[in-house]
């Protein structure tokens, strides 16, 4: 009896936030197809304010609700991406972007990236010539060494034909 209940109350509980899911997505409607890959493009370039590590395609969160809203709502007016783009970073600054535009306080950020791969091909550059060095440099054996291999090789053929 009691599992069956249980069974139950999990199937009322997933059939409701399922419903609960599908009633809270908004429901858009678009002349084209074009035009819904554009909206679906936008809303997903566009980063949440109150969530940060989403776009407001996917938070749920009533700030971007408003910011889908209003892209739909500057869409169907014939605002170009860059205008609905511009208007939304002039009402929330520049974060909502996942890709800022290059200008003099972005620089570091579009340029870190080469500069990164940049140095990390130098210091690989660096190693592998540097041990290629030492590696020909070990190589060469002085002239006392060389008498020294000599004498144990002798040593060890000695010992090894007397046994």
């Amino acid at each position: 009896m009691m599992p069956t209940v249980r069974a139950c109350l999990m199937m009322v509980l997933v059939l409701s936030s399922a419903m609960a899911a599908a009633q809270s997505r908004d429901v858009y409607q678009f002349d084209t197809e074009r035009m819904e890959q554009r909206f679906q493009t936008l809303t997903a370039e566009l980063r949440c304010p109150k969530c940060q590590n989403q776009n407001i395609a996917d938070s749920n969160a009533p700030i971007s609700e408003d910011m889908r809203n209003e892209v739909y709502r500057m869409m169907r007016n014939g605002a170009s991406d860059r205008e609905i783009t511009e208007a939304l970073v002039a009402r929330f600054g520049e974060f909502v972007r996942y890709k800022p535009e290059v200008n003099q306080r972005t620089i570091l950020l579009w340029v870190s990236p080469a500069l990164m791969v940049t140095i990390g091909l130098l210091v690989v550059v660096f190693t592998v010539r540097r041990s290629g060095r030492k590696t020909a440099n070990d190589d060469v054996l002085t002239d006392e060494e060389r008498a020294r291999a000599a004498r144990l090789l002798n040593d060890r053929d000695e010992n090894g034909s007397s046994s």
